[in-house]
């Protein structure tokens, strides 16, 4: 059995326009894809990246690839989406993402390291 966790988020989509647009994101941790973050977007636009990219976005700014993720101020969170079709800029309230790192993080170290050497055994 998988312990997949989901975090519901509420995300505001930046535009050119007066007014950010709210949209509906799930934040989702699969133990299946170890060390993945999936974030879902309306329209089932789905992308992948590491679950420590995440983390440390939450501290100070970092880009991987396509992706930038930085805090803005103490509350904020940016997650910045490069494609070939443009760039989505998503602002979320920290403390959903902070939850759901912490709950990920909660899983992981229950996990029991992989073995990387055949057990000993005894005569």
């Amino acid at each position: 059995m998988s312990l997949v966790i989901q975090e519901h988020a509420r995300a505001r989509l930046i535009t050119d326009g007066p007014d950010p647009r709210p949209v509906p994101v799930e934040l989702r941790y699969d133990p299946e894809e170890p060390g993945a973050v999936r974030v879902r977007l309306p329209g089932g636009a789905d992308r992948t990246f590491g679950l420590d990219l995440l983390e440390r976005g939450l501290r100070s700014p970092v880009t991987r690839g396509d992706i930038r993720i930085w805090p803005c101020g103490r509350a904020q969170l940016v997650l910045e989406l490069h494609s070939t079709d443009g760039v989505a800029v998503l602002q979320f309230d920290i403390a959903p993402v902070i939850r759901f790192v912490s709950r990920t993080r909660g899983l992981t170290a229950k996990r029991p390291p992989a073995a990387t050497t055949a057990p000993v055994t005894r005569a």
